[in-house]
């Protein structure tokens, strides 16, 4: 069954985690790296399995895995083989439903939340690029070929044993419809997918949201479709835009409100008046029922929306 369904038939709001990679950063690790947080997977992955747990303590009902930009291809650039490589993708699987399981055993009081789900996260074609196009969709890849890109990962993924798969960051309607050819072999298992916008009605490639929630809504295997890694000033008018195509659960989470450069890889602390968390009571009432953070977010922003979602 669908996982992301049985939560909401019994709880109001799914609340997601915030970002990886930025508590990483906190303590000491240097993500400047094609691999991303994926590179931790290698070299400290205790560290993760301590970010997994800081969000479940804050409040979070799902994990998302330090798999977005984990692949195949991209570790064997590193020298690893095939199959140190997929050891590495199903240790992000294995690591958050680690976090789950110690954190679920030893909360006293479960009666207010649900046990929390591990979704297990499938970058998009444009991070394994680490050029900055899963923010432009301008691939050279077609269908066909975008369908290969993903297959094994997620293959391996799903073998890992994650409730469900968070296909995130999906900048055109063609990667989506890549991936739900691949979710396909795979029956019984769902994902949700968020795509990455650039104003208030657009994916960033220019595609209208509303013709993307509109497509997937027929997809038996979508558990939820919305946006993540964008600014939240343009999250309200998206949620509207979806929810009038759809009646599948809308997934938001956000970046922070700063600004990413690709080019740099740094951030810039624009104007932080729309900032997220003053915003998330605002996104549920406009719709959305699975709510987090991406980008710069952190454990305090995911308590806050614990704070006021648990009362």
């Amino acid at each position: 069954m669908n996982p992301i369904e049985q939560i909401l038939n019994n709880y109001p709001l799914i609340i997601l985690d915030g970002a990886m990679a930025t508590e990483l950063e906190n303590v000491g690790c240097n993500l400047n790296d094609r691999l991303w947080s994926a590179k931790i997977l290698m070299e400290n992955p205790e560290l993760i399995k301590r970010v997994h747990l800081d969000y479940f303590e804050a409040g979070a009902d799902c994990a998302i895995t330090a798999s977005y930009q984990a692949t195949v291809e991209g570790y064997k650039e590193r020298g690893l083989t095939g199959e140190e490589a997929i050891g590495l993708i199903k240790k992000s699987v294995q690591l958050a439903a680690e976090a789950r399981d110690e954190f679920w055993t030893g909360l006293n009081d479960k009666s207010n939340r649900p046990r929390p789900l591990v979704a297990a996260s499938v970058g998009p074609y444009g991070a394994f690029l680490a050029d900055g196009s899963e923010y432009r969709g301008d691939y050279s890849l077609n269908e066909d070929e975008l369908v290969t890109f993903h297959k094994e990962r997620i293959r391996v993924l799903v073998e890992a044993g994650a409730d469900l798969l968070a296909c995130e960051t999906i900048p055109c309607l063609l990667e989506a419809k890549a991936i739900t050819r691949v979710l396909k072999e795979f029956p019984g298992v769902y994902a949700w997918f968020s795509f990455s916008a650039k104003d208030d009605y657009h994916i960033s490639s220019g595609e209208k949201v509303s013709s993307c929630a509109e497509w997937l809504d027929r997809e038996e295997q979508v558990a939820a479709i919305g946006i993540n890694c964008s600014s939240p000033h343009i999250i309200e008018a998206l949620i509207k835009e979806i929810k009038s195509r759809t009646s599948k659960p809308i997934i938001v989470y956000p970046n922070s409100g700063e600004v990413y450069d690709p080019a740099s890889k740094t951030w810039s602390d624009e104007s932080l008046t729309n900032h997220f968390t003053s915003n998330t009571l605002r996104w549920y009432e406009a719709g959305a029922q699975i709510i987090g953070g991406c980008c710069r977010t952190n454990p305090e922003d995911i308590a806050t929306i614990s704070s006021w979602a648990r009362k």
